[in-house]
């Protein structure tokens, strides 16, 4: 993937923008994770940047970051075909990687243990 697609992936977007994604990671997440979670080595940090995201004490520029970087994991078509194991799932991490670089140090402790706790019970939603 390239730096300006990434980029673009990762625009905060404008609040309108922004509560679209949200809608759609708040559908499709759980879902998609449900079948994911064999095959993704980044769970854990995927679900914490979930909280994140919905936090109401989050920015709302690290908010959409995060929710853009979420929509895209949950996006039915994507560059790489995610069920094609670690492969496939090299996009989504590249993406959620710029954006854990972007927001640097926003995904507090509190959405790793609720990670944990969502990873630990089964998952949510």
């Amino acid at each position: 993937m390239d730096e300006v697609k990434i980029g673009e992936i990762l625009l905060p977007g404008e609040k309108s923008e922004q509560d679209a994604k949200a809608r759609r990671v708040e559908r499709r997440f759980w879902p998609t994770l449900k079948r994911a979670i064999r095959h993704i080595p980044f769970a854990r940090d995927l679900v914490a940047a979930y909280y994140c995201a919905f936090d109401p004490k989050t920015p709302l520029r690290t908010r959409g970051i995060l929710l853009g970087a979420l929509a895209y994991f949950v996006l039915p078509f994507d560059v790489l075909p995610d069920f094609v194991a670690l492969i496939g799932f090299s996009d989504d991490i590249a993406v959620l990687t710029a954006a854990f670089a972007a927001i640097s140090g926003q995904i507090k402790e509190e959405h790793y243990e609720k990670a944990d706790a969502a990873l630990r019970d089964g998952l949510a939603g």
